[in-house]
């Protein structure tokens, strides 16, 4: 490891030449002086630093003004601030404008010695934390999302221009088609990439805590809330909150959101004060927004102030010219992942993959690649080592339907349920995917109904 590289900067001759001198004799320390804190800025602007350890008072530019200088030129250089005793009030302000530490005159070494080792394990976090940053972004980049159709194209250029704004984003898209992976796309080529990117699962917490969760809760604001907590919208300062499944979101918490959108801030749960945010929200759902809004389960001027660049992702089926791509980028990852050389897919077995119509989207083709590499025995990936279900292109939908030998009607009525979830109850999307008139699903609701009605009402006779 290369020793950490510090500027001493102090008007006082004997000062410097104690401090250049202790430091390097200890060996870790790489130590440079300056006189004035002009010529301290030279320095920091020609070489790399990773501490300026520098007095309050001088002349011509002091203490105080070199730290905002540095701060605004190079934030990653730390700063400790020399002071005399009477004048610690400057130092605990310097603080606030991001000073690192301060230490008081006359000099204690062994505390001195502390100090800058504690700043240096900080330095060194700060440094791993910038390169997995990078590792980060360049995971994310647009050439990783992978797809060569029409419909992908044009979403990476959608990416590409969204990325750089500040504009709130929707991400419509079925379950399993990468909606969380395009948020993290827009997050890491924007302004704020360096910044936290939080993903939250509307569906996946309590009704009761969602509103905690986003917005944190003071001591006291219910049971169970025995000390103050932040929300995610803090945790998330300065950078993105992915709020998937927002559909589910219950109608409190949509006021609230509507709040940030709207003002930029926030209150706590239990609490009155207004907090101050800046976060970017980017939201997603499976479902039809904009019906569950004319049914009255969304806010209407939520729906529209989400609604300023939506994005709708394809499914799996309506772009297979992917599915290649998809399955060797799989097949790579994880026959690294399990240690095997496999040298690609067998044309039997691509076919398969190919005309299967991939209910689960992009996850479950992962899924189903990730188990063959762990199936084959040989050089390339053949049908064997897919799921019989896949392999037969059997839904689960079907192959239920097969296990408990269901009639055609009651396969029928399963399947146009299943395509109404999947519209998010919007009749008209569900009769265009199954080709029918919007009145014949009118009709099916109606007749399940009676003979739900009817089935509950002989139970409880017998009963």
């Amino acid at each position: 490891m290369e020793p950490m590289k510090i500027l001493v900067v102090d008007d006082e001759a004997g000062v410097r030449e104690v401090l250049r001198k202790g430091l390097t004799e200890i060996g870790k320390f790489s130590v440079e002086v300056a006189a004035t804190g002009v010529e301290a800025m030279e320095k920091i602007e020609g070489d790399v630093f990773d501490l300026v350890l520098t007095d309050v008072k001088m002349p011509e530019m002091d203490g105080m003004e070199l730290l905002r200088k540095i701060k605004a030129s190079r934030p990653e250089v730390m700063v400790i601030l020399m002071t005399a005793y009477g004048s610690i009030g400057s130092a605990v302000e310097a603080m606030k404008i991001g000073a690192d530490d301060y230490i008081t005159k006359p000099i204690d070494f062994n505390d001195l010695l502390m100090r800058v080792s504690k700043a240096q394990k900080e330095s060194l976090l700060l440094r791993e934390n910038q390169l997995l940053r990078k590792e980060v972004r360049k995971k994310f980049e647009f050439n990783n999302i992978i797809g060569k159709s029409k419909k992908m194209q044009e979403i990476f250029s959608l990416i590409e221009k969204v990325a750089s704004s500040n504009s709130t984003v929707i991400i419509y898209g079925g379950s399993g088609t990468g909606k969380e992976l395009v948020a993290k796309a827009i997050h890491y080529n924007s302004p704020r990439a360096d910044r936290p990117f939080i993903p939250f699962n509307s569906g996946a917490i309590p009704e009761t805590l969602i509103e905690s969760e986003l917005f944190g809760h003071t001591k006291g604001a219910f049971t169970g809330a025995v000390q103050a907590k932040k929300g995610l919208f803090e945790e998330a300062s300065g950078g993105t909150l992915f709020l998937d499944e927002i559909s589910n979101l219950i109608p409190s918490a949509q006021v609230k959101l509507l709040r940030v959108l709207q003002e930029k801030e926030m209150m706590r749960v239990g609490s009155t004060e207004r907090i101050k945010v800046d976060v970017r929200v980017i939201a997603a759902t499976n479902e039809d927004l904009e019906v569950r809004m004319k049914e009255g389960k969304f806010r209407e001027d939520l729906f529209y102030r989400l609604h300023v660049f939506p994005i709708f992702l394809p499914d799996l089926k309506d772009r297979k010219e992917d599915v290649p791509l998809l399955v060797y980028h799989f097949l790579d990852l994880y026959a690294r992942e399990n240690n095997k050389t496999i040298k690609g897919v067998s044309k039997e077995a691509m076919d398969t993959l190919l005309e299967y119509h991939w209910p689960g989207n992009v996850r479950e083709l992962e899924n189903a690649i990730e188990r063959a590499v762990i199936m084959a025995d040989g050089d390339y990936l053949l049908p064997n080592d897919f799921s019989q279900n896949l392999r037969e292109g059997l839904s689960d939908l079907i192959n239920k339907g097969l296990k408990a030998h269901k009639s055609l009607d009651d396969m029928k009525a399963e399947y146009i349920r299943a395509i109404l979830k999947e519209a998010g109850g919007n009749r008209k999307i569900a009769a265009e995917i199954l080709k029918v008139n919007p009145k014949t699903l009118y009709r099916f609701e109606k007749i399940r109904n009676k003979r739900l009605t009817a089935e509950s009402a002989e139970d409880a006779e017998n009963n």
